[in-house]
């Protein structure tokens, strides 16, 4: 062995990797859907998308299944802004009308979408962009997820996941990447809750895992301590924890989806923080894991 070999370094990684091993083992064949979400997606420091874009590069590579769902809120509001228009917003949702929502789809097929492939074909995976109406049908979302009435435009509730399109891709080795618009009932495009998208693409695919890649560390029982992190959360403790407010924003649409996948058969959902340094390998090939996961019971 080389002088220069650090003994004990080399060591430590090869634990790692014996750590991980069963893992890859079992989840080999899966098939794993990630919501590449967050405002980490928007930074200027293009390091945390391009650890992302490896991190799912690597289940690619070890024989996972992976599905990308991505957001892109924020190059909405900024399209949106430079072509005069103001976002407006109802319960954290955006109401979206016809000329926003031309800005929309627009915005999320041509430039998030892309600047997600270009990413993950960097970090040598094989990703094929799927503009979310061509795999996903939608009826006009008319109510929040309480029972509320509400009308926001052109924003659906998914109602189909054309399954076939999306597992062709799989076989053929891409790592499908769909954005969050539906085709509506009368054909046009509507916008959809990318956290929503994420959980009913899992549903349809009987997902083994769902992650939620966002820029908090999971669900805290103490917002906002990160020292107060719940790393396992079942089904029945959520209405309570909505209830005291731990559930709360943001985070209601990807919990009561998360909560909607695990009803329809994914195994378990995870809420990760992107900003961390390869967290999606973390939570799944470590003992311990890093963020929040939430199962039945």
């Amino acid at each position: 062995m080389s002088a220069d070999v650090n003994v004990a370094e080399v060591t430590a990684k090869a634990k790692v990797l014996l750590e991980a091993l069963p893992y890859i083992q079992d989840f080999r064949g899966s098939t794993f859907v990630v919501k590449y979400g967050g405002s980490f997606m928007d930074d200027p420091d293009a390091t945390v998308r391009t650890r992302v874009a490896h991190d799912i590069a690597f289940l690619a590579g070890v024989g996972i299944n992976v599905v990308v769902v991505h957001g892109g809120g924020k190059a909405i509001t900024k399209a949106m802004e430079e072509s005069g228009l103001k976002a407006s917003f109802v319960k954290g949702m955006r109401v979206t009308d016809e000329a926003t929502v031309a800005i929309v789809k627009k915005t999320l097929d041509e430039i998030v979408n892309r600047d997600v492939c270009e990413a993950l074909a960097a970090a040598n995976a094989r990703p094929k962009a799927l503009p979310g109406d061509t795999v996903l049908v939608c009826q006009k979302l008319e109510a929040d997820e309480d029972g509320t009435p509400l009308d926001l435009g052109f924003v659906g509730d998914v109602t189909e996941v054309k399954v076939k399109l999306i597992k062709k891709e799989i076989a053929d080795g891409f790592v499908p990447v769909i954005s969050p618009v539906a085709e509506g009932y009368d054909s046009k495009p509507y916008n959809v809750n990318a956290d929503v998208v994420a959980g009913r693409v899992a549903s349809a695919l009987r997902a083994r895992r769902l992650f939620y890649m966002s820029d908090v560390p999971g669900l805290l029982a103490s917002p906002p301590d990160p020292a107060s992190l719940i790393s396992t959360l079942k089904i029945s403790q959520v209405d309570d924890l909505k209830k005291r407010g731990v559930i709360d924003k943001g985070m209601r649409p990807k919990v009561a989806s998360a909560v909607r996948a695990l009803e329809e058969g994914v195994q378990r959902v995870h809420f990760v923080d992107g900003r961390l340094a390869h967290s999606l390998l973390l939570e799944i090939f470590t003992d311990k894991g890093i963020g929040t996961e939430i199962v039945n019971g």
